[in-house]
């Protein structure tokens, strides 16, 4: 809704606004969208107008969706998955991802993935083994090495930290 405020406040017509992508039956001027470019940052928006990047930002969204929001995760490979959504080969995906953020989509996943498993760790509702099975670890021990190598913390210990400052604020 604020996109369509924000478009038809500066007399520019659209096609369609949806979730990323706004559609405009003319190619606006530069002066245009330097002003859209202006209002969509007040309201906490980007412009993104360069295909790479937008490219980048949809394999991002797939695999956040993917690792943090689908119930089921894929039984397929990643890299299949990310492919048949976006409708791209996956190696143009990855050296495009990797030109132009610097890392890999693996170590983006790798990263999501070990985030996800914090979360489930706070929440307490699943023990180490579950969580490995939910998000396709091969083994606990897989799971568990990822998580030391990224945060420099064992699961368990993760989640003492978490009981411990718990208690300290029952303390307070």
């Amino acid at each position: 809704m604020v996109v369509k405020a924000e478009l038809e406040k500066l007399g520019m017509p659209y096609v369609s606004v949806e979730l990323g992508t706004i559609e405009l039956p003319n190619k606006p001027t530069a002066e245009q969208r330097e002003e859209l470019r202006t209002t969509l940052l007040r309201s906490g928006l980007e412009l993104l107008d360069d295909p790479k990047i937008i490219l980048i930002e949809k394999i991002k969204n797939v695999i956040i969706e993917m690792i943090h929001y689908d119930v089921d995760l894929p039984h397929v490979n990643y890299s299949d998955y990310i492919s048949e959504k976006l409708g791209y080969d996956y190696t143009y995906l990855s050296n495009m991802f990797s030109e132009v953020k610097g890392s890999t989509i693996q170590h983006f996943i790798i990263m999501h993935k070990i985030e996800r498993v914090k979360e489930l760790l706070l929440y307490d509702e699943y023990n180490l083994t579950e969580i490995s099975y939910m998000l396709h670890y091969s083994s606990v021990a897989h799971l568990s090495n990822q998580f030391k190598k990224v945060t420099g913390l064992s699961p368990s210990y993760f989640k003492k930290l978490k009981q411990k400052r718990m208690k300290n604020l029952e303390d307070l």
